[in-house]
């Protein structure tokens, strides 16, 4: 019912800890951060061992070219600030959080007369940041900061707790069966965000998270192959899965099998619960959706280039719980024209039974 934030032992001088991928550390979303708390308030030097790690910080098939936007945040072992850097507009100009970027700003000759507002542009392999155009963001800006293995998060983590941190490679494994855990916040609340928003970054951290829980090591390949043959065995046709998030356009699922995973996700854990995770009419991802239907829709949005997808539940006129699926693939039109297609059929479906 809570979130692992990291494994952890104590000596007389050193805290050990080992990471468990929680994305919400130091997140915007959380403002209690009881994981924060108990490392600021230990008087011991805190050492970081990443044995769990076992992925790139990019998924498979995903496009390299997307590194600058906000949806595809790199991943890793212990995201901070959801491994994002933001820019907003501050009294003495742009101004960026953590502030440990804020040395690792650039600012090109300006070039007012064809920009009206400053865009971010940050180096594909390093966390060097490019700010050009003129002074000022239309609005704030989220750019995904490059996580570079451990040395990024070590300098975020002392620039931040004010403490000696570093990286930790004094023992093995099986040496961390028997740590203590530290649970940081409620899952569903973690699950509720990631559903309203469709966050790609928490999506794929859940992922990473369920991995190190049931093998012991965050590995996409190795936990989606092991689900396939557990959890996920029955599923009427066998899907192509490589990612937490779905931003990779190799993942190839049919609306059969997310009507069999909904239908088997109803029965684990009820409705109500399912009520208070997914976004219903007016709300989240369909915010501008279903209005009409709020309370009697709770649903999925799934958005891609040419992809426009809906799954969830559906209560009729007649009180009849239906659960369906609707995929849209290849479509040439806009993903709002598709979007109010769907909204225009699944009306229908509702008024009809």
């Amino acid at each position: 019912d809570s979130i692992t934030a990291f494994k952890y032992r104590e000596t007389s001088d050193t805290l050990f800890i080992v990471p468990n991928g929680d994305p919400t550390f130091l997140g915007s979303d959380f403002t209690h951060q009881p994981a924060y708390d108990f490392l600021k308030n230990t008087n011991k030097v805190i050492a970081l061992h990443n044995a769990l790690w076992k992925e790139n910080r990019w998924g498979n098939g995903w496009a390299w070219n997307d590194y600058n936007d906000d949806y595809a945040a790199e991943r890793s072992v212990m995201p901070v600030y959801e491994n994002v850097a933001s820019f907003t507009n501050g009294l003495t100009g742009i101004e960026v959080s953590p502030a440990y970027f804020s040395n690792k700003i650039v600012h090109p000759s300006p070039n007012k007369e064809n920009e009206h507002y400053a865009s971010v542009q940050r180096d594909i392999a390093s966390n060097t940041f490019f700010i050009s155009g003129n002074d000022s963001l239309r609005g704030n800006v989220d750019i995904p900061f490059y996580t570079s293995r451990d040395s990024t998060l070590i300098d975020i983590l002392e620039d931040t707790l004010h403490k000696a941190v570093y990286s930790s490679n004094t023992f093995h494994n099986t040496d961390i069966n028997n740590w203590k855990e530290f649970h940081s916040q409620p899952t569903d609340s973690l699950l509720k965000i990631t559903m309203h928003r469709s966050d790609n970054f928490f999506a794929e951290q859940s992922l990473l998270m369920v991995s190190a829980k049931l093998l012991g090591e965050m590995n996409d390949e190795k936990i989606i192959d092991t689900l396939l043959n557990s959890d996920y065995k029955d599923l009427p046709q066998t899907p192509h899965w490589v990612d937490g998030s779905g931003l990779s356009h190799y993942n190839l699922f049919s609306p059969q099998d997310f009507v069999a995973r909904l239908n088997k996700m109803k029965n684990a854990f009820g409705m109500d619960r399912l009520k208070g995770i997914l976004p219903t009419g007016g709300t989240g991802t369909i915010k501008s959706y279903y209005k009409d239907a709020a309370g009697y829709i709770f649903v999925k949005t799934g958005t891609l280039s040419g992809v426009v997808a809906l799954s969830g539940f559906l209560y009729t006129k007649k009180n009849k719980l239906l659960i369906f699926s609707v995929l849209v693939n290849n479509h040439r039109t806009s993903a709002t024209n598709v979007r109010k297609a769907v909204e225009k059929f699944i009306e229908s479906v509702r008024n009809k039974n």
